[in-house]
């Protein structure tokens, strides 16, 4: 008997993808807000940190009612998977269900090929890619409880959300290469059920609360976090509590790709101190939360470099370090300098600029010396740009599913912010 309350409480539990808001007056809070951990023990990295509540409490009460859990921040993962039990074992899926979600697996060579069973029920089997060692596995699609801090832009809020999201369980070998104590990768991409696009469904009185926009403002150093909306907006970061961010944003399209999920947009030319290295026609640029620098194909990366070292030729070179091609002295006599270098603007589909300033250009890398932050990533690329997450940091970047826009506000520190300035102390709000 309990294994059949089991089986049905899992079936149900995926089926009702249920949302609720609890210990939450209404119209108070505009969207779930997350601080973010900036990661140096590898390659920069950055997670957020989310309580799963599994599905004990509204759903069967045998899971643990509780855990917290950290979270690589990706943009590009098309499905939530974590280290958790793999309970549908106990409660298999329609196959029509499992159809409907299988097209939303990772889709990579490395991958398996997926198979539907024979069966009317069986576990529904997806993939989920490692982005840090690119390496593939195959698991079975589930559904876990999360709960969630609401916020009204200025602060965290009292009340909690929560939400049923579909994802899958991992193997705890899947995380070895990750940072210390994350062991789950939260996907904000535009697919389906990523987690943007699994708040407020199927007609609840709260599916108009959040929509598909995630804003991302990613801190510069590890002591300090950053934040991360799910939601509409508005944005504040002090001292500036009476200037709403989003107002400081300039917009391009989201381009959409055939084999992705994830953000691209059309950047047309790329200028120094008026001077432009214009971007093939055809050429794609992605957005990536998991790339630290931002990559670009050879020829493009040449070019670059090129005009760059032509006017910051009367700053002394250093020997390159790796995986940088351009470094820089940054001592005279012993005394560390701080480098003055022109601005990279990136000119984008519309007419738009994204300034690159040197907080997200150059990186120390030793008190000495410090490199121009763009790597070149081969003559066959298949992207021609990918903007790593050096150039995010301390810049509010707004990803807009509901539009299709790309919202940047380039470098916050010239606004006399930065995205380690959120208030993450609770406000009462009843």
């Amino acid at each position: 008997m309990l294994f059949l309350i089991q089986l049905l409480a899992s079936i149900l539990a995926f089926i009702s993808h249920g949302h609720e808001a609890r210990a939450q007056p209404a119209n108070t809070y505009t969207s779930l807000v997350f601080p973010i951990t900036k990661h140096t023990d590898t390659n920069p990295l950055y997670s957020i940190q989310i309580t799963i509540k599994g599905v004990s409490e509204d759903y069967g009460n045998y899971m643990d009612p509780s855990k917290v859990s950290n979270y690589l921040i990706d943009i590009d993962a098309p499905i939530v998977w974590h280290d958790c039990i793999d309970y549908f074992q106990f409660g298999p899926l329609p196959i029509s269900k499992c159809k409907d979600a299988q097209p939303y697996s990772y889709n990579s060579s490395s991958c398996p090929p997926l198979y539907l069973p024979n069966y009317e029920y069986y576990p529904c089997p997806v993939n989920v890619f490692n982005p840090v060692t690119r390496s593939c596995d195959d698991t079975y699609l589930n559904a876990d409880l999360f709960e969630m801090k609401t916020s009204d832009g200025k602060s965290i809020l009292s009340g909690v959300y929560r939400a049923s999201v579909r994802g899958s369980c991992a193997s705890r070998s899947s995380f070895q290469s990750f940072p210390k104590d994350v062991t789950g990768v939260m996907a904000f991409s535009s697919a389906p059920y990523a987690l943007p696009a699994s708040l407020g469904l199927y007609g609840e009185p709260l599916s108009t609360k959040f929509k598909k926009i995630t804003a991302l403002c990613l801190p510069s150093n590890s002591s300090t976090p950053g934040v991360l909306f799910v939601g509409n907006g508005p944005y504040y970061l002090p001292p500036n509590l009476d200037v709403d961010i989003r107002s400081l944003l300039s917009y391009t399209p989201l381009l959409k790709h055939p084999d992705s999920f994830g953000y691209f947009i059309s950047v047309n030319a790329i200028v120094i101190k008026m001077r432009s290295i214009i971007i093939p026609v055809n050429a794609t640029t992605k957005l990536s939360t998991i790339e630290p620098y931002t990559t670009l194909r050879t020829d493009i990366y040449t070019s670059l470099v090129r005009r760059f070292s032509k006017v910051t030729r009367r700053i002394p070179s250093a020997k390159p370090i790796a995986p940088f091609g351009l470094c820089f002295s940054t001592a005279t006599n012993g005394t560390k300098v701080g480098l003055k270098v022109p601005n990279i603007d990136l000119r984008l589909h519309g007419g738009m600029t994204w300034t690159i300033s040197s907080a997200n250009s150059i990186k120390q890398m030793t008190n000495d010396v410090g490199c121009l932050a763009f790597v070149d990533g081969g003559s066959t690329s298949e992207t021609a740009i990918t903007i790593g997450t050096f150039q995010f940091e301390n810049n509010l970047v707004v990803f807009d599913s509901e539009n299709s826009t790309f919202g940047f506000s380039s470098s916050l520190l010239s606004q006399n912010t930065s995205c380690a300035n959120f208030n993450f102390t609770i406000t009462m709000d009843y």
